[in-house]
């Protein structure tokens, strides 16, 4: 069995799963990116879907992410994993099921903005940049999408 294998993942069905998959946001974007808690904490995360990572021994939360599904596209995003759960597949893994339920939902597009240091972990599973770089919260972050096979590409 792999590292990864061992976390446990499941999408969030309460609010008090949500509020912890805030504090892990709080923990990684505010804390250690310092990234404003006014713009990590926008107001999104109520219609929003959740994913969970857990360490399956203690049970605690080591990843999350959000995704946000409108109509026939999706907005991925806040993928944070604990410093020392990272380079472990974990954002990988997350990412891979939350794809999946963005297809069962219908959607043809997956839209995210990725920090410029983890463009090649999107890449590796199917997103395409399509923007310059751009300044989020201060940290340098480009537009990338992934299309399920066979949908309409948009113009750049």
């Amino acid at each position: 069995m792999t590292a990864v294998d061992e976390v446990h993942l499941r999408w969030a069905t309460s609010a008090a799963h949500v509020r912890e998959a805030q504090r892990l946001r709080e923990r990684v974007f505010c804390v250690e990116q310092g990234v404003p808690r006014e713009l990590e904490l926008d107001g999104l995360d109520e219609r929003a879907l959740h994913l969970l990572a857990r360490e399956p021994a203690t049970g605690e939360l080591v990843g999350t992410l959000r995704l946000l599904i409108r109509e026939r596209t999706a907005k991925l995003g806040r993928v944070a994993v604990l410093p020392r759960s990272r380079r472990r597949g974990v954002a990988s893994r997350m990412v891979r099921l939350a794809l999946r339920r963005a297809r069962r939902c219908g959607c043809a597009e997956v839209r995210l903005a990725s920090q410029l240091e983890v463009v090649g972990l999107y890449r590796a599973l199917g997103f395409a940049v399509e923007s310059e770089p751009f300044q989020e919260a201060g940290i340098a972050h480009v537009w990338m999408a992934w299309r399920r096979s066979g949908a309409h590409t948009r113009p750049r």
